[in-house]
């Protein structure tokens, strides 16, 4: 970010000199107190932008570590998952077994 050369106080303390044929004091007073308004407007932006931006990246490291429990979550059931289709079908094979050896006899 750039930083600005002027602060309010640097404009409020500005004082220029007065020549011959000089620009009047009243005009340049009246547009020097325009520029201070705006650069209180633009430093109340910068400052609420500043907590946006500190609540947004507080938000997203949160939803990044629900994000990351979430994907722990995800491959416990994955695993469980298949460890459970893997056991019906080992079960399911030794019911088959049992049948023929039971009816062979």
């Amino acid at each position: 970010m750039n930083k600005l050369h002027l602060t309010t106080q640097d404009i409020l303390d500005k004082e220029f000199k007065v020549d011959f044929k000089g620009y009047s004091a009243t005009e340049v007073d009246a547009f020097l107190d325009l520029v201070l308004d705006d650069y209180y407007t633009v430093e109340d932006n910068i400052e609420e932008l500043q907590k946006q931006i500190a609540d947004l990246t507080k938000q997203l490291a949160d939803a990044k570590a629900e994000l990351t429990d979430l994907a722990g979550k995800q491959k416990v059931l994955d695993l469980s998952n298949t460890t459970s289709y893997s056991s019906v079908d080992l079960l399911k094979r030794v019911s088959r077994l049992e049948e023929e050896v039971f009816n062979k006899h």
